[in-house]
Parts: C-alpha cells; sequence; structure tokens
C-alpha cells in the first residue's frame, strides 16, 4: 500500500512496506508485484545473509503475534472487556450486521428452509454468535486465539442453545490463531470475521482468505467487519494490530482473488471510534443485478407528448 500512515506513538511511515519491514522484517506487502518477488528470491537465498536475514524475520513476526496475544490475554472476558470499554456499541454493532446479513442469505441461498452452518472468526467470548450469528444460523464453529475468552464463549453458550432437530447451537470451539488456522473443506455459508483482521500482517492477512475459501459451501461468502482508517493505515502498537483504510482493503481484496458483492457503513457508533465498514466478499465476479427495465440509448430522442 502507497499510502503513508502512523503508529500509536506518534510515528509517520511514507508506506506500508516502510512499516511491516520495521515491524516483522517483511518487505512484501499487498503491492508487492510478483516480479519483484521473485527477484528479490535469489537475492534472499544467497549465503548465510540472507539465511539470518529470513531468520530475524520469523523472530520479529513470532514477537508480533507474541505481543498481541499477550495483550489481550490481560483483558477480561466480559463483553465490556472485548469491546475496549465501549460495551455500549453492542447493540448498534449487532442491529447493524443483522440488516446487512440478512438479505445477503435471501439473495444467496434462497428463502427455503436451510440447514445453515457459520464460522465465527476471533469470536471472543462469543458475543456475535450468542448476540446474532445463532439467530440465522443452525451451527455456528468459533475459533479463538485466547483461551480464556474461547473457555468464556463456551460457557456464555451453553445455557443459550436451543434443542431439537432444528437446533441453533454453538458446534465447535477450536482455540488457533487466525494465521494457523484452516477450516474443514466445505462446511461453511458464511465465514464471518469482526474486529480481528488487524492482527494479521499483510501476507498473512492473504494467506488465511486462500486458505479460508475451502471451507465454503458453494454460493458460500465471507463477511468481514472491520475499523476503518481515513488515509492509509494506523499502527497500534499497544495491541499490534494495523487499521486499513478502504483502499488499503480493497487492494489486499485483489490479491486474494476476492470480489465485493456488497459493503454497507456500520451506523449509530461514538464519534470518537474509527468509522467501521461491513464487506461481503465473494470467490467469483458477482452477476450484474438487471431490474428488468428496458434501458434508453443516452443520446436517443425523448418522445415529445402534445
Amino acid at each position: 500500500m502507497d499510502s503513508r500512515g502512523f503508529d500509536s506513538a506518534g510515528r509517520v511511515f511514507s508506506n506500508a512496506t516502510e512499516m511491516w519491514a520495521e515491524e516483522i522484517g517483511s518487505t512484501v506487502t499487498a503491492t508487492t508485484s510478483a516480479a519483484a518477488e521473485a527477484e528479490a528470491a535469489p537475492t534472499a537465498a544467497a549465503g548465510n545473509g540472507g539465511a539470518e536475514e529470513e531468520a530475524s524475520g520469523e523472530g520479529k513476526r513470532k514477537e508480533w503475534y507474541s505481543k498481541a496475544i499477550a495483550y489481550w490475554q490481560g483483558v477480561e472476558a466480559s463483553t465490556e472487556g472485548v469491546l475496549g470499554g465501549y460495551g455500549c456499541v453492542n447493540d448498534a454493532d449487532v442491529k447493524g450486521s443483522d440488516a446487512f446479513l440478512r438479505p445477503l442469505l435471501a439473495e444467496r441461498f434462497g428463502t427455503a428452509k436451510r440447514h445453515l452452518v457459520a464460522l465465527d472468526c476471533g469470536s471472543g467470548i462469543g458475543r456475535v454468535t450468542k448476540n446474532f450469528l445463532l439467530r440465522h444460523f443452525n451451527e455456528v464453529d468459533l475459533v479463538e486465539p485466547v483461551s480464556h475468552f474461547l473457555e468464556a464463549a463456551r460457557e456464555n453458550l451453553t445455557v443459550c442453545m436451543d434443542q431439537g432437530e432444528d437446533s441453533h447451537k454453538a458446534a465447535n470451539f477450536y482455540c488457533v490463531p487466525l494465521q494457523d488456522f484452516t477450516p474443514e473443506e466445505g462446511r461453511y455459508d458464511v465465514i464471518w470475521i469482526q474486529w480481528c483482521i488487524g492482527q494479521l500482517p499483510d501476507d498473512d492477512f492473504i494467506s488465511f482468505f486462500n486458505r479460508a475459501k475451502v471451507g465454503l459451501k458453494p454460493d458460500g461468502f465471507f463477511v468481514l467487519k472491520e475499523n476503518i482508517a481515513r488515509n492509509g493505515f494506523v499502527l497500534d502498537k499497544v495491541d499490534n494490530s494495523v487499521t486499513r483504510s478502504d483502499p488499503y482493503f480493497r487492494e489486499l481484496f485483489k490479491k486474494c482473488g476476492l470480489y465485493i458483492l456488497s459493503v454497507k457503513d456500520q451506523k449509530e457508533l461514538p464519534e470518537e471510534l474509527f468509522a467501521v465498514k461491513m464487506y461481503a466478499l465473494v470467490t467469483s465476479q458477482p452477476k450484474i443485478q438487471n431490474s428488468g427495465k428496458r434501458r434508453r440509448p443516452k443520446n436517443s430522442p425523448r418522445m415529445i407528448r402534445s
């Protein structure tokens, strides 16, 4: 990404390449061309210097993730905790997510009764699953790297599961970070990713989505709901996360081979918080919707009525 950004300590970066080189020792971002990567490969592999540089980069990457996990391990397993002291946004968040998802489910899967399965990525304490996803899906799997969050989710969701043939339940709990997670092939109608993808550097972001594609059923889709920077990016040095701008995300989506099916802004959030967008993403080019109305050629004369 070419746009400049800054971190929470006030340091300004000329672009994302500079920032990732500093944070994880990586010079490859979403904008790096395949030709440049191929050209760089022999240099990196030549001699012990390249190997040492690669080892140093891996060490910085591990440090990046371990610092983030350490931060969240110190956060209380509650709605107030996982929302950074803004538990008040829960209702607006759920309302906005519901309004975004409901028409997409009808569009993609029709109105006939169907057994729907979702994956809640970065599920935390199960807030999104409990308050929203279980309304729409018969089964929801949760993946979360912070163990005490996932245990809280298991406890929170046990009491709210429906019983019977048409039950709505939390099915599986995976204590795995997204950069290491690969979903079961063809299991999910929707993979929901909210307020967690900022923990992944660009290359792990792309790798995650490429692996996660195999987990989608036919007509399945991703929903990414995330904070949006006004320009470029903002690096939070406290929890090691990156807030990306809309153009930054769109560039990454292209690198992932994903297409935007729908996008919508989250409303009713406190003004001091980042803006939030919801993206529905699919793996093939969406068909252009035809309204059925015949369109008049731009330069054709209008009918004059007497």
